[in-house]
């Protein structure tokens, strides 16, 4: 299957990604990030592991200052072919770009589903000079970015796969063997502890009143889409990722609004809230929601809103 790509984008080889503290590492190293890292069951004759590093990703302006590491993986053998592995957080460029005319596209299956490659020379047998993979998301970003598209991966990352000096065949095998290098089951687990919501604050403290009133809950159906938008209720200046809270200023004192996630399962979320007007007293209560699809009439037309539907309400 052919695959149209922009030559706009600047090559793999030349876009740089928001890194730092690189470091030598080993693949049992890997096994101690709470991040997916593939490594693959099958080499080629002759190869064997040349290189482990582990940088972390620099942490955008609304989000706390904790690592997200990244992981790359190197093999080879003494005819200097290679196969590489290198993963990413954000900012990334299309990678299977070729600005050499003598290229061929191709689509084949992976363990992280379709996979787009370009290679050079043409042809479907000889061993080739370099083959480059698109990237594709593993199974906490898609889990991520299904709870909420604009947010910041925490622990999903893309994968990208390379290699040079062997066939088309060879490369297929090798990607078709990538496993994770921890258990699948740790990683299902750290996927679904990860606070990958993100809700501005104040739309919890619609939901709770505040202590000298006297009941709750006030909202329990919430428009997200409008949000989203509404950029000057809903103002992101202040907003902060602190370790698992997702916190805000009160507007004109020393207070804040802030959650965390407690439980999450598909569209179901259960959250701590915690309220402070700028003094020394702190009201929480511990909210259950659901995000779901509602249709509704707007200006005589229908229109489908993602909507927060409260199920439980609890003050602690």
């Amino acid at each position: 299957m052919k695959r149209k790509t922009s030559r706009l984008i600047l090559s793999a080889f030349v876009f740089t990604l928001p890194a730092f503290c690189a470091s030598a590492a080993t693949l049992d190293d890997l096994k101690k990030l709470e991040i997916i890292c593939f490594v693959p069951s099958y080499l080629p004759h002759g190869f064997r592991l040349k290189a482990v590093e582990i940088t972390n990703d620099e942490p955008g302006p609304d989000e706390s200052n904790h690592p997200f590491p990244l992981y790359s993986v190197k093999y080879g053998n003494e005819r200097k072919a290679t196969f590489s592995i290198e993963s990413a957080r954000e900012g990334i460029g299309d990678r299977n770009i070729m600005e050499e005319k003598d290229t061929q596209e191709t689509e084949i299956q992976s363990p992280l589903g379709p996979m787009y490659l370009i290679y050079r020379p043409t042809g479907k047998t000889s061993r080739k000079i370099e083959i480059i993979a698109n990237w594709v998301s593993d199974a906490n970003m898609n889990a991520e970015k299904a709870r909420d598209a604009q947010s910041h991966p925490v622990l999903g990352r893309y994968h990208g796969f390379s290699a040079t000096g062997m066939t088309l065949a060879e490369f297929t095998k090798i990607v078709q063997s990538l496993h994770p290098i921890r258990d699948e089951r740790s990683v299902t687990q750290a996927a679904a502890q990860t606070p990958a919501l993100k809700i501005h604050p104040k739309v919890f403290s619609m939901i709770n009143c505040w202590i000298s009133d006297s009941e709750s809950p006030v909202v329990t159906e919430i428009n997200l889409d409008a949000v989203e938008k509404n950029g000057n209720e809903f103002n992101r200046d202040g907003l902060k990722q602190d370790g698992e809270w997702l916190q805000c200023p009160v507007p004109d004192t020393n207070g804040f609004m802030r959650y965390r996630v407690l439980e999450s399962k598909q569209n179901h979320y259960k959250v701590e809230y915690q309220q402070n007007g700028g003094g020394t007293l702190t009201s929480a209560a511990i909210l259950e929601f659901e995000i779901e699809k509602r249709d509704i009439g707007r200006d005589g037309k229908p229109v489908t809103l993602r909507v927060l539907r409260l199920s439980s309400f609890n003050e602690k």
